[in-house]
């Protein structure tokens, strides 16, 4: 999620991931259209955006999508 508590979004948990374990997998998902952190979190390897709310067949396609790269 590109919102999260306490004060880091989801672009920096995910760069802090990243380094633990590099090429781990993600998808963006927000209630908010995509932005430019999305696109930067895009840009460091996540596999795709998500909008909320969505539904268990999104989320499954962008989840098949993402294992495929």
């Amino acid at each position: 999620d590109m919102l999260m508590e306490p004060g880091i979004n989801g672009r920096q948990a995910y760069e802090q991931i990243l380094k633990l374990h590099p090429g781990q997998k993600a998808i963006v998902t927000s209630g908010f259209a995509a932005n430019v952190e999305v696109d930067a979190t895009l840009g460091l390897g996540a596999s795709g955006f998500v909008r909320k709310p969505y539904s268990i067949e999104e989320l499954g396609f962008a989840v098949q999508e993402g294992l495929k790269g």
